[in-house]
Parts: C-alpha cells; sequence; structure tokens
C-alpha cells in the first residue's frame, strides 16, 4: 500500500472520528438536559430556589390558559421545575403547599426504586422466586406455576396472575389465580404490585415505612407517609415532596452528592423498556416514546406513542385520578399534578397527561422536542457560515412553516424564531454554536460560527 493511500484512509478515519467526536457534543448539549447543574432543596423547611418562566424564554401569556385548564380539570397542585428549581407552582381551591393528598399508583414508581435499594443492600435478588421471601402458598396457584413468578415479574407486571378476578385489588391467596405463565402476559395487575411490600418488609425485617423513610424520604427532605387502605398500600404526601422524588429520578439516583441507589443497570431498567410485551414499561414505570403501548384493564397492544405531546425521553409515575410525576432529561424537567380526576371518563391517565402537555407545550414555547434528529441534513441551507451580522435560513424542500434556535455551547438558547428567514447574531460573541432548526416533527442541527 502506497504512502498516499495511506494517508488518504488516515484522512478519512480523522474525519470520521472528528463527526463521531461532533455528533456526540451535539447531543451532549442539545439533549442532556442543556448541560445544566441540577438544584436540590434542603432537606429542611420551605426554602426552594424559584426561577421565572420569562427568564427560561417560556411564553407567560399562555400560563393563565393553561392554569383555567387544570382548574377545570379538577387540578389541586401542579408544578413545573427546571433543573430542580420552581418555574411555575399553583394550588388550586383550597388546597396549600402543605395539603397532603394520594399519590395512588404513582406510588408504584417510589416501591420500584426502594426494591432497587434493596437488591443493592443485598436484601434481595430480583430474579428469585417471590415465595423465596413470602413462603410457598402466597398464591393459589400450583408450587411449580407459583414458583415461576419471580420479583422481576412483579416490578414488570408479567406474574401471569389473573387481574380479571372480583377484586383485582385483593392480595389473598384465594385472589391470586393462575391464569399464565409468568413472563408470557403483561397485566397491570394491583395485587401482584402490592405483594412487593411484604416482599421487601420480609426480605429486610423491616416495617416498610421504616425502611423506606430511612432509605428515601429522609435522605431527600419529603415528607409523607405509606397507609393502607384496604388491600391497597397508599403513599400519602404534598406536592412538593412529590416534586422532590421527580428531581431524584432526574439525577439518578443521586441527591445531592449523596447516592440514593447506585445500581446503574437497574435505574437503566426502571426508566426503559423491561420486557417486549409492553415496550412502555419499565419497573413500575411508564415510559414515553416507544413504538406501542398497553394500558391498564385491556389486554391489546395500541400503536404509537404513549404520551405524544410530550418529549419522547419523558417517563413518567402516574396514578388513578390524574396523580402524576412526569420526568424529561433532555431539557431538565419535572412536572407534577395532584388532584380529582377529571369529569370526562376518557380523559384518564395517558390521554389526560397527554392533554397538559399539549398545553404546557404552548407555555414552553422555545422548548426543542422533536424525536428524530438530523445532523447537518441538506433539508436547509445555512449561509452565511461563518456568519457575521444574521443567519440565513432557507429550506431547500418545503414551505412548511419551522422554528429555529440558537444554541450556545453552554446549552444555553440564545436567540429564536418562528418561521423565520434569518436569525440576526449582531452582538454575538464570537465563537461556535448550535442553530437547531424544528418542522414537522424533526429536529435539524447544524454547527455554525460566528465571527466580527
Amino acid at each position: 500500500m502506497n504512502q498516499v493511500r495511506i494517508n488518504r484512509i488516515q484522512s478519512r478515519m480523522m474525519k470520521n472520528a472528528k463527526l463521531k467526536i461532533l455528533i456526540l457534543w451535539l447531543f451532549a448539549v442539545s439533549f442532556s438536559g442543556k448541560a445544566q447543574q441540577i438544584y436540590f432543596p434542603p432537606l429542611a423547611g420551605n426554602q426552594w430556589e424559584i426561577i421565572s418562566p420569562a427568564s427560561l424564554g417560556w411564553c407567560t401569556d399562555k400560563i393563565d390558559t393553561l392554569y383555567n385548564f387544570l382548574e377545570s380539570r379538577n387540578t389541586k397542585a401542579f408544578l413545573v421545575l427546571k433543573d430542580g428549581k420552581i418555574v411555575m407552582e399553583k394550588y388550586f381551591g383550597t388546597f396549600t403547599s402543605d395539603s397532603l393528598w394520594y399519590w395512588a399508583s404513582a406510588g408504584k414508581t417510589l416501591t420500584g426504586m426502594l426494591t432497587g435499594i434493596a437488591q443493592q443492600e443485598g436484601y434481595l435478588s430480583i430474579d428469585k422466586p417471590v415465595s423465596t421471601y413470602l413462603g410457598q402458598g402466597w398464591t393459589s396457584c400450583t408450587t411449580e406455576k407459583e414458583q415461576l413468578i419471580t420479583v422481576r415479574n412483579q416490578l414488570t407486571m408479567t406474574t401471569g396472575l389473573n387481574d380479571g378476578v372480583p377484586d383485582s385489588d385483593c392480595t389473598l391467596p384465594s385472589c391470586l389465580q393462575y391464569l399464565a405463565d409468568a413472563g408470557t402476559r403483561w397485566a397491570y395487575h394491583n395485587a401482584a404490585y402490592t405483594i412487593l411490600d411484604q416482599v421487601i418488609s420480609n426480605a429486610t425485617g423491616m416495617n416498610f415505612n421504616t425502611y423506606f423513610n430511612s432509605r428515601v424520604r429522609n435522605k431527600t427532605g419529603m415528607n409523607g407517609l405509606w397507609i393502607n387502605l384496604d388491600y391497597n398500600h397508599i403513599y400519602f404526601s404534598n406536592a412538593r415532596s412529590m416534586a422532590r422524588f421527580g428531581i431524584l429520578l432526574l439525577a439518578k439516583g443521586i441527591w445531592d452528592g449523596t447516592p440514593i441507589i447506585q445500581d446503574a443497570d437497574y435505574l437503566y431498567t426502571m426508566i426503559n423498556s423491561s420486557q417486549s410485551l409492553n415496550k412502555s414499561y419499565g419497573y413500575l414505570t411508564w415510559l414515553n416514546g416507544k413504538a406501542s403501548y398497553m394500558v391498564p384493564q385491556a389486554q391489546f397492544v395500541i400503536p404509537g406513542s404513549l404520551c405524544p405531546a410530550a418529549p419522547a425521553d419523558m417517563y413518567a409515575a402516574m396514578g388513578k385520578n390524574g396523580q402524576l410525576i412526569n420526568v424529561v432529561p433532555s431539557q431538565g424537567l419535572v412536572m407534577i399534578r395532584m388532584g380529582d380526576a377529571p369529569d370526562n371518563p376518557l380523559e384518564i391517565m395517558n390521554a389526560f397527561n397527554n392533554l397538559i402537555w399539549q398545553q404546557l407545550n404552548k407555555v414552553i414555547c422555545n422548548t426543542v422536542g422533536p424525536t428524530e434528529t438530523l445532523i447537518k441534513s441538506n433539508t436547509f441551507m445555512i449561509y452565511p457560515n461563518p456568519a457575521n451580522t444574521k443567519i440565513n435560513i432557507i429550506n431547500r424542500n418545503s414551505s412548511a412553516e419551522f422554528k429555529a434556535f440558537l444554541v450556545d455551547a453552554n446549552g444555553k438558547i440564545i436567540t429564536s424564531g418562528n418561521d423565520c428567514k434569518n436569525l440576526s447574531v449582531s452582538g454575538l460573541s464570537p465563537g461556535a454554536y448550535i442553530l437547531v432548526i424544528v418542522q414537522d416533527g424533526k429536529r435539524f442541527i447544524y454547527p455554525v460560527s460566528i465571527t466580527h
């Protein structure tokens, strides 16, 4: 091989390496919560840093419309956090920041994290049969079929137990009946989940509240208590405690430098598809942006994303009557909703969550949120580059409207415009920037330079 050819190959390798580095850098800046450090409120007291929607470039004239929508849907509390700081906080009626309310099934995600902590501490293994911790006979299944049910099946709603019994909340062995082999059927079954609390208590040898308080609540400044209501085990707290748990999820299980859970594999599966039957379910956590999803009390697969109006990387704790924790890592957002059920019976769970995002998106008017990203696509002509006073933008293929954002190296949006043919860059510091264009659900990214 002659030296010229070697030089050409090395040149191509360098260009590919540079492109990979560029892509990784662009993704780090554009999709990692704007590279902002997460704020953690103090463990005691009511102090909490607040930032205004206006300072984020949000459309403040749309906030009242959002609040009116929430109030008409029987909302009691609503919060939006950006990198841990409160951007929006609204209470309705007589409800206040100190009022306690039930999490309902949103508490499942709490239990999901606590299960990971118990495994991390060596108290249990999620791959062992549930009977390891409850003894044989905790169901009415045969011993052979009962042994197939592992703790992981409880976390993923794949126990195979019959959720069509007269009372699907009933945790008595007579109510826990065989329907299918564990791992072969997905069904949102409250009783099979509720038994997990007893698994944790027996495995750790501690009262469930005591264990939860020492491992999660006290280390994050939450308030609240688990209470038995009939067969169910429900968590009650104020809305800010919900927000604190949202921050813990956003921070990947670390609270202000203190690891709450360190098992990266467990956390990854908790907020990613944990099985193939319902791609939109992790460990007791709902997932957005997947190809399909299933819903409680149904056995059909629905194509599409769980919450189309929300960012694709959003994951959620969702409970009866619209108790919601939404976490969006790419934008550093946490959204909390507490309250009664909307009057419209069709506005339940993910459908109601999607309606909230439709309204919230009008407030977060400069957030870049589509799911498909095209780097250096030829769809748009960008010139001049380097730029001096303005950047011209021409769509080669379509006349559809688009949004454009100029982002600096710290991930901060410097300037933006709707359907703009150019962006003014006069007065900006010379250097490297990213031009992000959003059109028809796609995100186009172009590195640009500014010189003077």
